[in-house]
């Protein structure tokens, strides 16, 4: 599987308040760490149980994780670096993410420990037409009435093929990919 890392800590890269919601109001964080059951919320998982699958996994009571934020889609608009994946296709989404421990949210060091773990372990894995990039980002966690400045990660998985049921499977394959990674490296309790 190709899998990336980046830090993207730039005045015009994307920030993540946490927890968040939409200026309207109309959408919010939803706690699925301590609060599985309101996974049936994530409109995203009621067309992608895929997804749905990847977030049981990511804020199960084994991960180092938990989520913040999500979509998923599925497209035949391929930018030109896409074209080695031999598709016309592509399923893909986004999940931003939070480490649970508190301290190690305000940790430089261990977001992009875990990020660069995470790719090394889905580079070890088969050959898929699959992709990860994982995007170390800024973060303003509100707590006690206060803004502490910390990191969280967005990860992006994207599959490839020549249909939409071929590049659904693959994003599938690499989201299961992610899932493994998350919960391996959560056995050794990185942050």
């Amino acid at each position: 599987m190709d899998a990336d890392f980046s830090i993207e800590l730039g005045q015009e890269d994307p920030v993540l308040d946490f927890p968040w919601s939409d200026p309207a109001g109309t959408l919010a964080y939803v706690d699925l760490k301590r609060r599985p059951e309101l996974l049936v919320r994530i409109a995203e998982t009621q067309n992608f149980p895929e997804l749905a699958e990847f977030l049981r996994m990511a804020n199960s009571p084994r991960s180092v994780v938990e989520t913040a934020k999500c979509d998923a889609w599925a497209t035949t608009e391929l930018n030109a670096e896409e074209e080695i994946y031999g598709g016309s296709h592509k399923c893909a989404s986004y999940v931003d993410v939070v480490l649970s421990n508190l301290d190690a949210r305000l940790s430089l060091r261990i977001h992009e420990q875990f990020a660069r773990k995470v790719t090394e372990l889905l580079r070890r894995a088969p050959e898929t037409p699959s992709a990860a990039e994982l995007c170390v980002r800024r973060c303003y966690f509100g707590e006690d009435g206060g803004v502490r400045e910390g990191f969280y990660f967005t990860f992006y998985v994207s599959g490839y093929g020549n249909d939409e049921a071929s590049a659904r499977l693959n994003w599938g394959v690499g989201l299961k990919l992610m899932g493994n990674a998350i919960l391996q490296l959560s056995a050794g309790r990185t942050g």
